[in-house]
């Protein structure tokens, strides 16, 4: 899948566009202090070294992914493999094991209550939102949800571990 036009142009204006179950979204572009603390994150993201998985733990930041029912650019997916070379000159369609959203002032709505019933839907096994705020990390499985205050490491169904 190509990117559309309007989806780009957005982009060149600052906004990033989404579709969550046929609902258009739209967030700001996304100021230094998110960017700093995806950048914490990425370097907390390691491989579990007691996992039998042979999950590789690569991970995109702020990509298209095309999902069954939407297309959504989280702040951090996190995949087992890399990518085809067909498929990463567009939306990617291979489904994350995780996905880590940072929350934007303003935003709260998006990530917290839109975003993990939509993952998980789509067949994300782990959702982590972190909101630099109040230092929520909330972390929510088809099984549970839990609340939890950074720093936290939580290890992630892939056989992967993530500092919040």
């Amino acid at each position: 899948m190509t990117l559309s036009p309007t989806l780009l142009q957005a982009s060149e204006l600052g906004i990033r566009l989404e579709i969550v179950n046929g609902l258009p979204l739209w967030e700001a572009q996304p100021v230094y202090r998110h960017q700093k603390h995806i950048e914490r994150i990425l370097g907390g993201i390691t491989r579990c070294e007691d996992s039998l998985s042979a999950c590789e733990c690569v991970h995109a930041v702020d990509v298209y992914i095309q999902f069954p029912n939407g297309l959504k650019r989280p702040d951090i997916s996190i995949f087992c493999r890399e990518p085809s070379e067909e498929e990463q000159d567009s939306a990617l369609t291979m489904i994350p094991e995780a996905v880590i959203e940072v929350v934007s002032k303003g935003f709260e709505a998006k990530d917290l209550e839109i975003g993990p019933p939509f993952y998980l839907s789509q067949g994300v096994k782990d959702v982590i939102v972190f909101d630099p705020l109040t230092l929520l990390v909330l972390h929510v499985r088809r099984d549970r949800t839990t609340r939890q205050v950074s720093p936290v490491v939580i290890a992630l169904e892939a056989g992967c571990r993530v500092l919040v």
